[in-house]
């Protein structure tokens, strides 16, 4: 899969419930209320299922967003890391 290569298996999960996953649920509902509202349907009690649908799909690619988001800052403190390592005399520690 290119979206989350295998090496990002290492990392630990992020947790089910974080702000990427509640902003896009928000926004699937608002969209699928949207779609109501466009189709001049009843904005709340009509489609639910396309609501709760819409729902899981934002907070699914909230989640794998959020995944990808900490598989890329985890890739760059370890290149990171790895530089100051093998260059030392560039990172001396400051005296006090």
């Amino acid at each position: 899969m290119v979206f989350l290569p295998d090496e990002s298996r290492s990392l630990p999960p992020p947790p089910l419930l974080n702000k990427g996953s509640a902003w896009l649920g928000l926004a699937g509902w608002i969209a699928a209320l949207l779609d109501n509202g466009f189709n001049r349907r009843p904005v709340i009690r009509a489609g639910v299922h396309r609501q709760v649908l819409f729902t899981t799909v934002g907070w699914f690619v909230g989640y794998y967003l959020a995944k990808r988001t900490e598989y890329i800052h985890a890739k760059l403190d370890r290149e990171l890391f790895e530089y100051v390592r093998q260059h030392p005399e560039d990172f001396k520690a400051a005296g006090i």
